[in-house]
């Protein structure tokens, strides 16, 4: 792996703001974070990305590539939830193996945002349209988990497994984080198509501010991860092994399905990151609201504690290098 990937990647703002938060922590500082500004933070942060990716999207258009990207997208937080439960089950009981294999269904929009940042120091371009991919990730991995669930486990649940699918696919497609990622993806398509000037208006909030909100972000995420550590003895050596091997292998599937829809390096790196990252947010709630016998440490310890630190810093710079070695330059 060319080392100066690693470099870039560990000497940008926000990754350095990652560990400082892990560094608070191990040293026992007292930094903290307010409870609500790391919630805005995340807000915000979903809200530029989706109306940036309007505005791409507009621009582009769904002709060529994207409906075919967008449909891989898809097709994948469908299969690697049931790829990963069937590893899982090998040693974990139907509802902890579920509520993991939802958690790496989904995608972290942090992680992929980071892989967008490094690109963009790179200088390497990519497409608006990944978010509308980004954005229609997260949902079938939850339901793929509660189906999981319902078929693997029915006698052990109370009721014989039933559940409420009203509140499943309220939890999935109106969850917080793809309701303000899908909004704001439709307000910058509308604003683009049919407001430029509005589109002005908004570049100092959407752009000037990005990298310090990520940064900042970061810093949480950090001290968060580190609290996480703790946890991952509850998890045992099987389950830290898959949480540090389940990225790489996922992105390999997602880098042979970008090689097979011609997509450029951009786009090949964030769709390997999309499919190489774990929820730690959206999925781990509507795991704790319908899957209440499922052990919160294992599912949230291995994706925040783990494999978004993985991600971050070892998993991107490594996927780039793959991907400029098998996509050339465009």
């Amino acid at each position: 792996m060319d080392t100066s990937l690693v470099l870039q990647n560990l000497l940008s703002p926000p990754v350095l703001f990652f560990f400082l938060g892990v560094l608070a922590v191990l040293l026992g500082s007292d930094l903290d974070i307010p409870s609500p500004l790391p919630k805005l933070f995340s807000l915000y942060l979903l809200l530029a990305i989706g109306f940036k990716g309007g505005l791409e999207l507009q621009h582009s258009g769904l002709a060529g590539q994207v409906l075919p990207t967008i449909s891989a997208a898809v097709l994948m937080s469908l299969a690697v939830p049931l790829i990963t439960f069937l590893v899982l089950r090998t040693r974990l009981d139907a509802f902890n193996a579920a509520a993991i294999a939802a958690t790496y269904g989904s995608i972290s929009a942090v992680t992929f945002i980071t892989a967008q940042s490094f690109l963009g120091v790179l200088g390497v371009s990519f497409d608006g349209f990944m978010v509308a991919a980004l954005a229609l990730m997260e949902s079938p991995a939850i339901i793929i988990g509660l189906l999981l669930v319902k078929l693997a486990a029915p006698q052990e649940r109370p009721g014989g497994g039933e559940m409420s699918w009203s509140s499943v696919l309220r939890e999935a497609f109106l969850n917080s984080s793809v309701f303000l990622l899908v909004g704001s993806l439709v307000i910058g398509f509308l604003v683009a198509q049919y407001s430029p000037s509005g589109v002005t208006k908004m570049e100092p909030f959407t752009d000037k501010l990005f990298y310090g909100a990520l940064s900042f972000f970061l810093l949480d995420m950090g001290i968060v991860a580190a609290q996480r550590l703790a946890e991952l003895q509850k998890a045992g050596a099987f389950l830290i092994a898959f949480a540090l091997l389940c990225p790489p292998v996922n992105a390999l599937l997602g880098l042979g399905i970008a090689l097979l829809l011609g997509l450029a390096q951009g786009n090949a790196l964030l769709f390997m990151v999309l499919c190489a990252s774990a929820s730690y947010i959206a999925v781990p709630a509507a795991m704790r609201m319908t899957v209440p016998e499922a052990n919160p440490s294992l599912y949230i310890s291995t994706s925040l504690g783990l494999t978004f630190p993985f991600n971050i810093v070892v998993g991107i710079p490594a996927y780039m290098a793959i991907v400029q070695r098998l996509i050339p330059a465009t």
